[in-house]
């Protein structure tokens, strides 16, 4: 059993200030086993701005996961979209931009940046994975232990879904999504949307799941602010969608996914009666 809960897209500096407070109140009132927060914690990237994101971070209980988003840059500051992208990110939330990892006792998170200071096409909000670091975070995320829940966490959903009032346009995103699928994580855990959903990822015959998260901010695009409250068992991973209603957190939507079993097999002692055992003990 675990839970953990996903908030993404506070956008400080146009964020939902009653919402964020709540959401503070419900991560210290709810016991999980992580606090993810899956990028666009700034709007502009503005040093006022990731001060009041970095406050609200460390107001959360331990342990956090924090990954980039494509606001997390500085917007007016050509230089450092360049050469220095993801430093005052960094510095405001004490976790890195790259290759960053959480091991826990039931849930292994790994993070890929998707996010990009500036990139060679007009939209530079859209996303790019790069699969030399798939790959690297896919090996990881294999070597978890028996029974862990694997969860791989970017910005952008690598597998579009319909109906989202924007997409990610992620350059090389099926590909990666079939990398991590078949290298046994459970969840791709991702934001930008700004919309909560759950589907499976119909790109390999090893079902992983893309869960989506909403927005604490007021660029809403339609539905309510909302942050994910993800528990599991041995069988199923249940998402819920915690909206607000403008005074609280309720349930919304959710999902039940039977959970992936072919990572889940435990270690159990050698039967003596399968044949070779009793010579192998006997070495």
């Amino acid at each position: 059993m675990g839970r953990l809960l996903q908030f993404s897209d506070i956008h400080f500096g146009v964020e939902h200030a009653d919402a964020c407070e709540a959401a503070l109140a419900y991560a210290h009132a709810t016991p999980s086993d992580l606090i993810l927060i899956t990028g666009d914690v700034t709007q502009k990237g503005l040093p006022e701005e990731f001060e009041a994101a970095g406050r609200w971070i460390r107001a959360m209980p331990e342990p956090r996961f924090v990954i980039v988003g494509n606001h997390d840059v500085p917007y007016y500051d050509a230089f450092a979209r360049v050469f220095e992208p993801w430093k005052a990110f960094e510095t405001a939330t004490g976790h890195p931009a790259h290759d960053g990892q959480f091991i826990g006792d039931s849930v292994m998170v790994r993070g890929v940046t998707t996010a990009r200071g500036w990139q060679a096409r007009a939209n530079w909000s859209k996303g790019v994975i790069d699969l030399d670091q798939t790959r690297r975070a896919a090996e990881a995320l294999r070597q978890a232990p028996i029974g862990t829940l694997r969860v791989l966490a970017c910005h952008h959903p690598l597998v579009e879904m319909v109906g989202t009032p924007m997409t990610g346009d992620v350059k090389r995103g099926d590909e990666a999504a079939l990398i991590f699928a078949e290298a046994g994580v459970d969840l791709i855990m991702t934001g930008h949307v700004h919309v909560p959903f759950a589907l499976a990822i119909d790109l390999s015959d090893r079902c992983s799941y893309a869960v989506g998260c909403g927005t604490l901010s007021k660029r809403e695009r339609g539905a309510r602010p909302s942050f994910n409250d993800v528990s599991w068992s041995a069988h199923e991973i249940v998402v819920t969608a915690m909206e607000w209603n403008g005074e609280a957190f309720e349930a919304g939507p959710d999902w039940k996914l039977a959970r992936r079993q072919d990572t889940r097999k435990a270690a159990t002692a050698p039967d003596p009666t399968t044949p070779g055992v009793m010579e192998q003990a006997a070495v």
